[in-house]
């Protein structure tokens, strides 16, 4: 009896344990995206207790709101969208015929019946067609706010950020990377993605209705490159 419990138990909390599971993320921040912070100065600053200016609130007249130092945060627009089409036809053909005369035996022919026996001809024909098409199309819309990480000698800074939303029983992830220019930061502090060069831009997701979306490990394998038939 006492063990029959104790298996009881032991079940309810395995159980428990994989219905918290379930409720988690799915999806882990990526420590590769993960923010810098600015660098911290050698002293700290002098205190300024005057009446008309104070450093650590004053607002700078010549320089806008764009981000321009590590730590600096800034809006990508997200406006991705590529149409790929590819198609390939081929066709060939060949025909060939060979003839070789009969020998002769003596300066006469062999013959058999009054036909030459050993008269050989060859004849040979080969045709193929082969067709291809492949379309492929993506769209990709919506804002993420990155962070920089670098500012490199030329003056472009190199950004990156993601952004994780749990949703009931999955997650969903977008990740940006790449590389800017200060002068296609917008006075919104915003910077479209089609000007992030070496751009990396990821999306997807995990949870329970992202395993229902995705096929068993056997069924991959027949479909993959490693299946020979």
């Amino acid at each position: 009896m006492r063990r029959a419990l104790k298996t009881l138990v032991l079940l309810a909390a395995l159980t428990a344990q994989a219905a918290c599971s379930q409720m988690g993320p799915a999806v882990r921040s990526d420590p590769a995206y993960a923010p810098v912070e600015p660098p911290m100065p050698a002293a700290p600053p002098a205190q300024n207790n005057g009446s008309l200016y104070h450093s650590d609130s004053a607002v700078e007249l010549f320089r806008d709101a764009r981000a321009y130092r590590v730590g600096d945060i800034l809006t990508v627009t997200l406006q991705e969208a590529t149409d790929a089409e590819t198609r390939a036809s081929t066709t060939t053909a060949k025909t060939s015929t060979t003839t070789l005369g009969g020998p002769s035996l003596f300066g006469l022919p062999v013959t058999y019946g009054g036909n030459e026996i050993l008269e050989n001809f060859a004849d040979g024909a080969r045709d193929f067609a082969g067709n291809g098409n492949s379309a492929q199309s993506n769209s990709l819309e919506g804002e993420l706010s990155v962070t920089v990480v670098q500012v490199y000698a030329n003056g472009n800074l190199a950004i990156r950020g993601e952004k994780i939303i749990g949703i009931n029983q999955g997650s969903e992830f977008l990740r940006v990377a790449g590389i800017i220019r200060p002068a296609d930061i917008q006075a919104d502090n915003s910077v479209p993605s089609s000007k992030i060069a070496n751009a990396r831009v990821s999306y997807g997701g995990g949870g329970a209705l992202a395993d229902a979306n995705t096929s068993g490990w056997l069924a991959r394998f027949f479909n993959s490159e490693y299946w020979p038939f």
